[in-house]
């Protein structure tokens, strides 16, 4: 059956998360019922991973079956705008092969987090306030001690249903943005529920002088979520970007 994969954007605020949940509106249904409107049959998609309650993506892919009549992508894209609320949008939909899977195939995945310093009336849906100043060469310090170890359970929710903590981290670095703004970008080969939000809390744990090399070392081995940091809220973290294999496309 043929498959294609779609390129997503959305903004989380309004969602229990990606993932269809018993509790709430997730992207995922919204979606896929889109499709299914449109379409004239049952659709179902898969997506790339789970995002949180509020969290955003900026390029989430999810793939989906379809052996009815043939239809323009660039035209299933604009009916696809039309129809979903304002906060969802489809950049792209394209073939793949048979065998493509959106979560599987995905070589990595990259997420950002944002934080500010200063009470900003136009950002603060969208980033996370800090009543301090982080000190970013500690925090970047401890970025590049993440990308040593490949078991991260301090940093994963407990009782979840995967069967291995191991990732590996391709490149973890804070930056300042702005006057008042930073950004830490992250990118793994997958990524654990909750994980980057417990990385976050734990190194601005570090930026403001709780923890060094030393405890950040003993948080990881541990391999116990209650060592490590707080979580930071979900609604400054964005999917940024999953990448795959040139020869999936067709």
């Amino acid at each position: 059956m043929p498959r294609f994969f779609a390129k997503l954007s959305y903004n989380g605020r309004n969602y229990v998360g990606w993932q269809i949940q018993p509790n709430g509106i997730s992207v995922q249904q919204v979606v896929q019922n889109a499709l299914s409107v449109i379409l004239r049959e049952s659709v179902v998609i898969v997506g790339a991973g789970r995002t949180d309650a509020g969290v955003h993506a900026r390029r989430m892919v999810a793939h989906f079956d379809w052996d009815g009549d043939a239809f323009s992508t660039d035209t299933l894209v604009a009916k696809l705008n039309s129809f979903l609320p304002k906060d969802i949008s489809v950049s792209d939909i394209r073939p793949v092969k048979p065998d493509a899977h959106a979560r599987f195939s995905a070589l990595t995945r990259t997420y950002s987090y944002h934080v500010i310093t200063q009470k900003d009336p136009f950002l603060h849906q969208l980033t996370y306030r800090l009543h301090f100043l982080p000190d970013i060469q500690r925090m970047n310090m401890l970025c590049r001690v993440l990308k040593e170890y490949s078991d991260f359970t301090s940093f994963s929710k407990l009782h979840t249903d995967v069967k291995t903590n191991l990732c590996k981290i391709e490149s973890a670095q804070w930056e300042k943005t702005g006057d008042h703004q930073y950004v830490f970008t992250i990118t793994a080969d997958r990524f654990l529920r909750n994980m980057v939000r417990a990385i976050v809390g734990t190194l601005l744990e570090a930026g403001r002088g709780r923890v060094d090399e030393r405890g950040f070392r003993r948080i990881i081995e541990a391999k116990n979520r209650s060592v490590a940091g707080d979580s930071v809220p979900g609604h400054a973290l964005f999917l940024e970007e999953v990448m795959y294999p040139d020869d999936i496309w067709l």
